[in-house]
């Protein structure tokens, strides 16, 4: 059987659950996958079809690399430790993968100062068909090897489960208190949606208060008083991953939206996560949630920054039952077809076949 390791910097977000949701695929396919993160901020860790490890003192990987002879290591979004899995005598392939760096100016100042390490020791690059990374990497990168395709999401493992309607409508937001996550945005949307739609309109942010700056916070909580939504407003901390299916499917059957107001994003699982739980999705143009929303078919996008916009879109999910409805089954059918498990170990092993490391 052959192993395969994945390197990050926390168990935290849409990465840790595209590792554990791959490690769970690949396993059906002979590769056992494996996952290393250099901290953890939280008590919480989900459990996982694959090893674990969490540290990143030298002696420790190296004995990680011993014991697990791994055929390939695919970094996700950092170059800098390329160098050390050489220097502690890794001698198989190095994967670079990209799930989202920021903004555009951030990934292109990030690939462009990682240029001399991702050369000299990455056998391929890889991203989830982000248009932006994509022209990036082709930009930067000519010789070295290229990878694109979807993210893995197991329907069957995540999916629509029925609980006890909410008599109001529940808009859901998940991500860090951090600008690219725009969390000012959904709270200036939920406010007009409140005020002008259904004043019960319930709001709920799905964080992790740990990765959030101290001035970033004060200033999240500075505008939650300034537009009055502490009834209206409930932070969930933390919440664990197998609990999410429920409020996914709470929000869709209650009538509201999951809404995602990123500036910029690689492939965001949240978005499939809705879907699958036939909850529809209002968002950004965020460049890698096209993969998973067409426009009035799958989803709905408004402009960044146009709240107006993102309001009248809204109000059509919230009001008009019929198009509520036609979102909600093709959301579904559309991950089912397009992010299979199967077809993601498919192309992981083409990609792993045409660098020599199967």
């Amino acid at each position: 059987m052959k192993k395969v390791l994945f390197v990050f910097y926390v168990p935290s977000g849409g990465v840790e659950t595209l590792n554990r949701q791959r490690c769970a695929a690949l396993k059906s396919f002979n590769i056992e996958g494996h996952s290393l993160y250099y901290h953890q901020k939280r008590d919480l860790l989900n459990p996982s079809d694959g090893r674990t490890f969490i540290g990143k003192d030298p002696e420790m990987i190296k004995r990680v690399l011993t014991e697990g002879n791994y055929s390939a290591i695919v970094v996700i979004s950092d170059y800098q430790i390329l160098p050390l899995f050489r220097e502690l005598g890794y001698k198989g392939k190095l994967i670079i993968e990209i799930q989202g760096l920021g903004s555009k100016d951030r990934a292109r100042q990030f690939l462009t100062q990682g240029k001399p390490i991702i050369e000299a020791h990455a056998d391929g690059l890889l991203n989830p068909r982000t248009p932006h990374i994509e022209k990036l990497l082709h930009e930067l990168f000519p010789s070295t090897p290229k990878f694109s395709f979807n993210n893995c999401f197991d329907t069957s493992a995540f999916q629509y489960t029925q609980t006890k309607k909410s008599a109001d409508p529940i808009i859901g937001w998940t991500g860090r208190i951090v600008d690219n996550k725009n969390w000012s945005e959904f709270l200036r949307i939920g406010y007009r949606l409140i005020k002008e739609v259904n004043p019960n309109t319930q709001l709920y942010m799905f964080e992790d208060p740990t990765l959030c700056a101290p001035a970033e916070r004060k200033r999240f909580f500075q505008l939650i008083r300034t537009l009055n939504l502490q009834k209206n407003l409930s932070l969930l901390h933390n919440v664990p991953h197998d609990k999410m299916p429920n409020y996914f499917s709470s929000m869709g059957d209650s009538g509201g939206f999951y809404c995602s107001t990123s500036k910029v994003e690689g492939a965001p699982y949240s978005v499939l996560e809705a879907l699958s739980c036939k909850c529809p999705v209002l968002t950004t143009d965020s460049d890698g949630v096209r993969s998973a929303i067409i426009h009035n078919q799958t989803g709905k996008y408004y402009t960044l920054g146009n709240i107006q916009e993102a309001v009248k879109e809204a109000r059509e999910l919230m009001t008009n039952s019929t198009k509520r409805e036609e979102i909600r089954d093709s959301g579904l059918r559309h991950v089912k077809a397009h992010f299979h498990p199967n077809q993601y170990c498919t192309h992981f092993i083409e990609m792993l076949t045409s660098i020599g490391a199967m």
